[in-house]
C-alpha cells in the first residue's frame, strides 16, 4: 500500500502535504463538476405553499377578521332596528286604525315596512359575506367591496337629517363601512381571497 496513491481511499487528504509527494509538489486535479445529490433529480426548487409544507392553510390577516366581525355586528343591530321598527310600525297602523285615519296612513306604514325588509335584507347579506370569509374566493372580495359602498352612502344619509344623534350614527356608520372597505382593497385580502384552496 502506498501513501502516494490517488486512487488509494485510506491515503493521504488532497491538499495536505503528503508521504508520498514532496512539500509543494501535490498533484493538481482539473476542478470537478457538482454531483447530483443522492437521488434528487436537478430540478428547480418548488415553491412550497404558504406555512412552507404542502397542505399548510394560511391563516386569516388580522384586518380580515375585524371586517368580518364587523360584518356580524352590523347584521345583527340591524336586525334588531328592522324589528323594532316593524313592531312600532304595526303599533301606529294599529292606533290610526282605531281612530279612523287608517287609509291616510297606510301608505306611510307600506313605505316604512318596505324599509324595514330592506333593513333585514343587508343584515342578511352581511351574515351571507361573513360567513363566506373562510372558504370564499375572489367574489366574496367584491361583493364585499360593494355592500361597504353601500353601507358608507347610507351613512352619509344621516348627515342630512341635522340632527345630532344622527350625526353620531353617520359618523359610526362611516368608521364601520371605512374599516369593511379598507380591508377588502388591501393586498393582504387580495392575496387571502385567491389563495390555492386544497
Amino acid at each position: 500500500m502506498s501513501f502516494g496513491d490517488p486512487n488509494n481511499p485510506y491515503g493521504q487528504q488532497q491538499g495536505q502535504p503528503g508521504y508520498g509527494y514532496p512539500q509543494g509538489q501535490q498533484p493538481q486535479q482539473p476542478p470537478q463538476p457538482p454531483q447530483p445529490g443522492y437521488g434528487y433529480p436537478q430540478a428547480p426548487p418548488v415553491q412550497q405553499p404558504y406555512g412552507g409544507y404542502p397542505g399548510a392553510q394560511m391563516t386569516m390577516p388580522g384586518l380580515m377578521q375585524t371586517a368580518r366581525v364587523l360584518l356580524f355586528i352590523v347584521a345583527g343591530l340591524q336586525i334588531i332596528v328592522g324589528l323594532i321598527a316593524a313592531i312600532a310600525i304595526a303599533a301606529a297602523q294599529d292606533v290610526s286604525d282605531s281612530v279612523g285615519a287608517g287609509e291616510e296612513t297606510g301608505v306611510i306604514a307600506g313605505l316604512g315596512f318596505f324599509l324595514v325588509v330592506i333593513l333585514l335584507g343587508f343584515a342578511a347579506w352581511a351574515i351571507v359575506l361573513g360567513v363566506k370569509f373562510s372558504k370564499g374566493g375572489n367574489g366574496v372580495r367584491v361583493t364585499t367591496i360593494v355592500y361597504a359602498s353601500l353601507y358608507i352612502l347610507l351613512s352619509l344619509a344621516n348627515f342630512a337629517g341635522g340632527q345630532a344623534s344622527s350625526a353620531v350614527g353617520g359618523v359610526i356608520g362611516l368608521a364601520i363601512g371605512g374599516i369593511i372597505l379598507a380591508s377588502m382593497v388591501n393586498s393582504s385580502a387580495s392575496a387571502w381571497f385567491n389563495r390555492p384552496r386544497y
